[in-house]
């Protein structure tokens, strides 16, 4: 009995020791993104294994630029799309996890109704729908973290986004957001996608073309692709652009 308890500790140990190494190295990662800017990002990465199980070559449009180089509509329409309280959270909006949850809760409702009335239904839901992911939880996971949901998936997110928060200024969470993420098949950051689809810079974005860009975010290589589905990217686009002006920026 003494000698399975002793296992079971020292298996318990290494696991806490295992755990606070991993922790270490993940905080000395966040920490060398102060002044220095990632390679690559566990999303990019993806997308390029993607591309070559396909046998495909990998794309890759990306040109960094520093946050005073994206326009103010782009960084105002990006907050108002996905995260408007972000300059005073810290790292988790819970009044927004509060709106997402009881939003889900009634298109529950309403979906199991009209199936019950209508087994063919497939419910009209709005194209407008802001998550409860912050920023800072976005880029947590595109930069370090897969794509399968799970528990343990979510708790490295939380932890993550805790040491972002507490390692980096909002303006850098920003810039470092606005460069990496995704805005079409092989299209990463704010000046490729300005140069890709208004062939300018992002510093020369107007407010109309800032909105365009944020509308696509949430899954700009189907749901919001603005080839396949313009009029869905148009809706959303003129929503962003009603709640720009009340957007502070960091």
């Amino acid at each position: 009995m003494r000698r399975i308890l002793r296992w079971i500790f020292l298996v318990l140990l290494g696991l806490l020791v295992g755990l606070v190494l991993y922790e270490a190295v993940t905080l000395l990662r966040v920490y060398w993104l102060r002044n220095s800017n990632p390679s690559s990002t566990s999303l990019i990465d993806t997308r390029v294994n993607e591309a070559r199980a396909k046998g495909q070559q990998p794309k890759r449009e990306q040109v960094w630029v520093p946050l005073d180089r994206i326009s103010p509509n782009l960084q105002r329409a990006v907050l108002a799309g996905e995260d408007t309280n972000f300059t005073t959270h810290h790292g988790f909006d819970y009044q927004a996890i509060q709106k997402a949850w009881e939003q889900a809760q009634r298109e529950q409702a309403r979906e199991a109704k009209q199936e019950g009335e209508n087994d063919d239904w497939i419910p009209d839901l709005p194209d407008f729908k802001r998550g409860a992911s912050t920023i800072s939880q976005q880029l947590a996971k595109n930069l370090y973290l897969s794509s399968q949901r799970s528990f343990l998936r979510k708790g490295q997110e939380a932890a993550l986004t805790i040491m972002l928060e507490r390692t980096l200024t909002k303006r850098r969470i920003l810039e470092i957001y606005l460069n990496v993420i995704e805005w079409g098949d092989g299209i990463y950051g704010a000046e490729a996608a300005a140069q890709h689809y208004f062939h300018k810079p992002a510093l020369s974005l107007s407010a109309s073309e800032a909105a365009f860009l944020s509308a696509m975010i949430p899954n700009p290589r189907t749901v919001f692709n603005p080839q396949t589905n313009p009029r869905r990217v148009a809706r959303r686009q003129r929503i962003i652009l009603r709640g720009m002006p009340y957007i502070k920026l960091p």
